[in-house]
């Protein structure tokens, strides 16, 4: 079967009728008739009969029928890859976040660099890594800026900085807190499958903390907003602790000192754009500026850090 026998086949299955199929290839009814009989002639056999007023599969065209959706979809598939190939624009980057890039570290950087280059415009899509990944393998997104470190085929890691985990808790005792501070607390958690909950857990395993886990959240945000209800207390990265914290809250440092790492990542196949690099430099710059002022193991106001 040709491609266009391929297309005729599978618009009449959706639709039952000759007509409404040329309509949706956009031809007309007469060359829908010859692709059929043509699409007929070449494989031996009937692919439909006509019952009730309506196209229906024969017994063949019933077991071809989902070899051909399949390939419908893979035909999609490469013309969506091909439309992103032909639209991807040296000024526009289509960027995936884990949601807690979009509080603290990206405005700032996208702010910088709308400033240096006015022409550069972003698409930012928020999702959880995996789906970031599936969405970069597809090139429906150019980068992803995430703190995981997973290696997987097809993707290159660029690390961009470390940021550390804190405490953010009620104003409390000033101070550093130890993990074993969370012993019988209420402890609201990380999933452990977030990259940060996975380190964080090995963290409590080692230190053999028994906290209290009253809510297990996929969304550092989420942690810091159960943390200003009252709920109990968190452990998460310091970008989202610092645009979290609210009056009445407090950022500790954490004991033992421990940190997950930001990582980019683009298509392994293709070489950095001048726009992508010059993204990259800020954004490591940018990392670094995430840091405990000197000299103190407490925050108490949202703007402590520059």
């Amino acid at each position: 079967m040709r491609l266009r026998h391929i297309e005729i086949f599978d618009a009449i299955c959706r639709t039952g009728s000759l007509t409404d199929a040329a309509k949706l290839l956009h031809i007309s009814q007469p060359a829908a008739s010859k692709l059929l009989a043509s699409a007929e002639q070449q494989l031996g056999f009937k692919l439909f009969e006509r019952i009730k007023g309506r196209l229906q599969p024969t017994r063949e065209a019933g077991i071809l029928e989902p070899r051909v959706a399949h390939l419908q979809h893979e035909l999609a598939h490469v013309r969506r890859l091909a439309f992103n190939l032909r639209h991807s624009q040296h000024g526009h980057l289509r960027i995936g976040i884990n949601p807690t890039m979009g509080l603290g570290l990206l405005p700032e950087v996208m702010r910088q660099s709308q400033k240096a280059q006015p022409h550069i415009t972003f698409d930012l899509r928020a999702h959880h890594s995996g789906e970031l990944r599936e969405a970069l393998l597809s090139r429906d997104l150019d980068m992803i800026i995430s703190f995981s470190s997973e290696q997987t085929p097809g993707i290159q890691l660029t690390h961009l900085g470390q940021i550390e985990l804190v405490h953010l808790g009620p104003e409390g005792t000033l101070g550093a807190k130890h993990i074993s501070d969370l012993n019988h607390k209420n402890y609201i958690a990380l999933d452990p499958r977030d990259p940060s909950g996975s380190v964080l857990q090995g963290v409590l395993d080692e230190h053999k903390v028994e906290a209290k886990v009253c809510a297990q959240v996929q969304t550092h945000y989420v942690a810091c907003s159960l943390v200003a209800a009252g709920l109990g207390e968190t452990v998460i990265d310091l970008i989202t602790a610092h645009a979290m914290l609210r009056p009445g809250l407090m950022i500790s440092r954490l004991t033992p000192h421990t940190t997950i790492p930001i990582t980019l990542m683009t298509h392994a196949n293709d070489p950095l754009s001048a726009i992508q690099r010059t993204l990259i430099d800020r954004l490591q710059k940018a990392c670094k500026q995430y840091v405990f002022p000197s000299k103190t193991d407490n925050l108490l106001s949202p703007h402590s850090i520059t």
